[in-house]
Parts: C-alpha cells; structure tokens; sequence
C-alpha cells in the first residue's frame, strides 16, 4: 500500500516537473537562434526593448527577473505613479508546500495535497494542468524570494480552505515586503521601470505578431487625456501582468450585476480592464471573467483592504469563532474556503435583506501574533473587553447564547477535534478567559478568477483556433485557470510567482524580431 502511495506521489510531481521544465523552463538550457520579422507599420519608436512587461507587482517583476538573467534587455512599465499595485497593499501571504518551515514544525504537506484543496475550492473549474505545474513550483518560487532577499515570518499560518497550515507571511505583513525586494534586485540587473506610463494598445506586424506597445507616457491616473503618446518595441514580445478589474465597477457589473457601487473593493484604484480589453481586442481567450472573488475577513467599517483583513486572517479566523450580532449564534466554519465564508456570511441579513454584520472575535493571547490589532483598535475598527460579557452587551447580543457557543467551542478545542461546525482546531486556542478583542465583517471584492487563456508557457491563446497569439505572454490575475472557481488564500502570490517566472522565461527564449524603423532619442 505504502509503494502505491510513494508512487502515486512520484509520478505526479514527474509530470509536473516535466510540463513545466519541457515546456516553459527550457528556455535555460535552449539556445537561441536570431528571426528577423517585417515590420510594416509606419510607426516610429520611442525606443526598443528586449521584452516589455506590463504591470509591476509580483508576476510582472517574477518576469522582468527571468528574462533579463537571459541577458534580455527589460522594461518595465506601471500606470500608476508608484509601483506594486495590489501586489504592495497585500497581505504578503504566500502558500508553499511542503516547505522547510513546515518540516520544522512538524506539519506534513505535498504538492498533492495542496492541488487536491485548491481543486476543492475551485468547484473542479481549474484548469488541471496549469493546477499541477503550480503547486510542484511553490519551493522553487519561495526560494527564489528568498534569493532576492525576502525574508518571513518564522512561524506557519493556516488559511481558511487549506487542509493544514502553509502560508507564509513577509515579516512586513504586506505584499511590499516582497515587492521591494525583487524591484529592487531587478534595478541591480538593468532592468528599467517607467511609472505614470499607461498601455495604449498593442503594435502588431504583418504577421500578427506583438512587437511593441503604444502608450501614455506621463498619465496622470484616472486623466485620460493626460501624457505623451509613444511607441515602444519589443523584439522579444510583451508580457502582460496587469492584474485583475476589481476596482472598475462598469466593467465588474457587466460580469456581475450584484457587485455594483454598494459593494467596496480591496483593491488599489487603479485596478481596472482595459489592459484585459486590449488582450481581447487582438484575439485572446476570455475565461470565467464573471468568478470574482469576494474576501470575506473584510470589515464595513474601514474602507479598502484596511487592518481588520490581516487581524481575521492571522488571529480572528483560526483562533476565534465568529457570530450572528442577534442570535449570537456561530453559522459557518470559519476555516472554510472564502467562497463558503463569502456565501455564509452574506447570509446574514435582516427580514428587509439589510446586513447583520457577523462578530468575529478571539482572545488577546489568540490575537499576539496579529500585527495589525494595534492599528484596528486605534482606530475604532476592532475593540477590546476585559469579559465575554462586555462584549455581548457592546454589540447587543443575548449572553447566554454566545456563552453556550463559547463553551461548546472550547470543548472541541480542549479534544483537539469534534467542532460543531468542522473546522480544523487542532492547533487553535481556547476562548476561555479574557482579554477579548472582536471586529465587524462582511465581505469586499477583492480577485479576479478569472481573465484571458494562457498555455504551459504562459504563452496568450488565441480564440480562433487556440494557438499562441505570437509575441504576447501573461501571468497573474490578469491570466485564468489555476483558480478555478473560488481562490484559496495565499495561493494567488504563489500563482504569481511561479507562472509570471514562466512567462520570463518563455519571453526570453523567444526567437527575436529585429526589423524595427528608426527610433526617436530616448527620453
């Protein structure tokens, strides 16, 4: 029984390593051999590059990294006057598996369990081979932070929907705290940023090829008549990592009426589709735009990602319970995939369909390691109790009910299993006695599932007839597949990571286009 195990395991993380070493990777081992391509456009160019990536935060600097150590010369651009995007105002969480931290603490995890979980909470819509190339790259993205000089917390974290604990925070507790690094790395290696520079469209020779970009170059967001129009060239092709649409609520709404302006966002302001519109003006594939992810550790009293996210994810969610604010009564697991808390927790509403807004609270020792708390409390987004008591009585709730729910929590703590509502409390703390803190919750629309049609080489598909439209490439929540239909915490970074590497890569490796016009001084 034992070797069918070990051989099932093995032949699974083969088949990953060989997708993703036979199709993307090869570009480290392959030579490349020079392709001139007609230009017949009459378009001057600003400058040329090697590769031109689109976007700023973790799949695009993944990117710019791999493809300049391939000698590439890179440009980076972003539309926004700072770069990282949502990368930088993220949590810094990124799921690894079987990574050396868990080994230290004992935890048993494998690339299978982690596909088997995302598979799970992606309601079966994930594309399976982008699925397995993911999860058996988790180590080598981890590493390659590292490498770069990221460091982490050194403790494990267990999201909600991961079968055991995986996630591993930057010490900065922000997705900065991974953004700065390899920005900073990629500068060291030449790479060249441009901020305040918006993508225009794309410039495509006779043969459909992507070779350059048109711009707004000095945008100052959201003025879209502000800036220079410019042309830039990419002999290699055109990465795009421009992220998701969360923030552009016409484009949210045709995709999904019931997120319209009453529902907040996560995300940055300039989290918007027209990098995504341009994808599909030149025929790429769209995949499940409408799957748009709500994070349900958001709080209605503070605006965007705010400090209650990091506090529910790290403390209020795994060491806590969370309760109706009349009833007093638990209603879900708060472990769950986000789209089972998501739907749980939009279920809380009055007789006139009004909000109830859940209560999530834990005990002080269950908050330590929540870096955010003090913020919270400081600014009147959390609150602190000397009794359970106190707390019932400040948010109206009957005492004896959330007593009886308490208690009943702290009974399958106390047998490390047997939890009313299946969450995972082996590794939780019992709410026995106070200090308690507790915040308020509902749910914020915060990721893209889905996005256009990427291969194994994060090669763009073309909808016609699904053959890589020459030139352009994609990672990150710009791209769809890996997600499915829900995304687990944490695995977005990871997704990041690994596929925005492959897309460096495979650019790098790319035959290039060298027949260019004359280009204007650079700037």
């Amino acid at each position: 029984m034992n070797n069918k195990i070990n051989n099932s395991r093995r032949n699974f993380i083969t088949k990953g390593t060989l997708l993703t070493t036979g199709a993307a990777f090869a570009a480290f081992s392959g030579s490349v051999s020079a392709a001139s391509c007609s230009n017949d456009n009459a378009i001057r160019y600003h400058r040329v590059y090697d590769v031109i990536v689109v976007g700023s935060g973790f799949a695009g600097l993944a990117a710019a990294l791999e493809a300049v150590n391939l000698g590439r010369s890179v440009l980076v651009i972003d539309k926004m006057p700072v770069c990282g995007g949502n990368s930088t105002i993220n949590g810094g969480a990124v799921a690894v598996a079987n990574s050396p931290l868990q080994q230290k603490e004992g935890i048993v995890d494998s690339p299978e369990l982690m596909y088997k979980d995302m598979l799970k909470a992606g309601r079966g819509l994930n594309d399976k081979e982008q699925l397995t190339i993911l999860v058996n790259n988790t180590t080598a993205a981890y590493e390659f932070t590292l490498k770069h000089g990221v460091v982490y917390k050194p403790f494990v974290q267990h999201f909600g929907g991961h079968s055991v604990p995986r996630t591993l925070q930057t010490v900065e507790s922000s997705g900065a705290g991974i953004v700065m690094p390899l920005k900073n790395s990629a500068m060291r290696l030449g790479v060249m940023f441009r901020t305040r520079c918006k993508l225009l469209g794309f410039d495509q020779n006779a043969q459909g090829r992507v070779i350059g970009i048109s711009v707004r170059d000095g945008y100052r967001f959201p003025d879209e008549t502000s800036g220079e129009i410019r042309h830039y060239g990419a002999r290699y092709g055109v990465v795009m990592c421009s992220g998701g649409f969360s923030n552009d609520l016409r484009f949210r709404k045709m995709q999904n009426p019931r997120l319209d302006e009453k529902v907040d966002s996560t995300n940055h302001p300039g989290a918007t589709s027209e990098c995504l519109v341009q994808m599909l003006r030149i025929g790429a594939i769209p995949v499940q735009l409408d799957l748009i992810q709500l994070g349900p550790w958001s709080s209605p009293d503070e605006k965007g990602f705010g400090y209650v996210s990091q506090f529910n994810t790290i403390s209020g969610f795994p060491n806590g319970i969370m309760v109706n604010p009349r009833t007093a009564k638990r209603f879900t697991n708060e472990l769950a995939d986000r789209k089972e808390r998501e739907d749980g927790i939009l279920a809380q509403v009055d007789q006139d369909g009004n909000p109830l807004y859940p209560i999530c609270f834990t005990t002080l020792d269950g908050a330590k390691q929540a870096q955010s708390l003090t913020h919270a409390l400081h600014y009147k987004v959390a609150w602190q109790f000397d009794t359970l008591q106190q707390l019932a009585d400040h948010f109206g709730m009957p005492y004896a009910t959330l007593k009886s729910e308490v208690d009943e929590y702290n009974a399958a703590v106390a047998r490390k299993g047997g939890d009313r509502m299946h969450k995972d409390v082996s590794r939780a703390v019992p709410l026995d006695k106070g200090p308690f803190v507790a915040v308020r919750v509902w749910p914020k629309v915060h990721y893209v599932m889905g996005g256009v049609k990427i291969n194994v080489k994060a090669e763009v598909l073309n909808a016609a007839d699904s053959t890589p439209i020459p030139g352009l490439y994609a990672a990150g929540e710009a791209t769809a597949g890996s997600h499915g239909g829900s995304r687990l915490g944490s695995c977005a970074v990871a997704d990041c990571l690994v596929y925005g590497r492959i897309a460096g890569a495979s650019v790098g490796a790319a035959e290039p286009c060298d027949d260019f016009p004359a280009t204007d001084k650079d700037a």
